[in-house]
């Protein structure tokens, strides 16, 4: 039987979507399957040779499964508050399925990769035309030339304020502190929102 309390407890957890987005092979599946606590859903399937003409995977090589459909992952900030990942396929061929996993999601992380930079600008457009608030995430790859955050903003001509971050995606601890601060600037950005529909 359930007490009073475990079911105020129940209602009191806020529950937030989380997109992650950005190129192929720049690392949306790993980041997800990071900081999960549980077991991370993945749609994976083997590169074949038929999408050879249309997957680029030059910088990203030694990649030998692709996402087709989406990452699924769940990691709880502080009590009470839980973010559900949903990591979005990186092909141009998968995107009709972006407009799916957006409904209803307070913001995204558009993870970046230096070597393909270019890789995250229809990510970037993606939400910079709905509203939806995100955070550009450099995936600081072993070997790959170092890049400050001004300098990524600039690069790829972000809208005053989004935050650019550095991560290093197979690390719990870095992927969490992108989220916390996705969440942070989304919430921010609402409340603008909210108080300019008002006033």
């Amino acid at each position: 039987m359930v007490s009073e309390s475990d079911a105020a407890a129940d209602t009191s957890a806020l529950a937030l979507k989380i997109l992650v987005a950005g190129g192929f092979g720049v690392g949306k599946t790993t980041l997800v399957g990071a900081v999960s606590e549980i077991r991370p859903l993945r749609t994976e399937e083997l590169l074949s040779e038929a999408g050879q003409s249309v997957d680029d995977t030059d910088g990203v090589d030694r990649k030998v499964t692709t996402t087709v459909a989406m990452d699924f992952g769940r990691i709880t900030i502080r009590s009470g508050l839980s973010l559900y990942l949903f990591g979005t396929p990186g092909q141009d061929r998968f995107w009709f399925l972006w407009d799916e996993l957006s409904q209803g999601a307070l913001g995204a992380v558009v993870l970046a990769d230096t070597r393909r930079l270019e890789d995250c600008f229809p990510a970037v457009d993606y939400f910079e035309h709905r509203r939806i608030p995100f955070v550009v995430a450099v995936n600081c790859f072993p070997g790959a030339r170092g890049y400050g955050a001004h300098d990524v903003s600039r690069a790829l001509d972000l809208d005053h304020g989004t935050p650019v971050v550095l991560c290093d995606a197979r690390e719990r601890d870095s992927g969490k502190e992108v989220l916390i601060r996705l969440v942070e600037y989304a919430g921010r950005m609402h409340t603008a929102r909210l108080l300019d529909s008002v006033s």
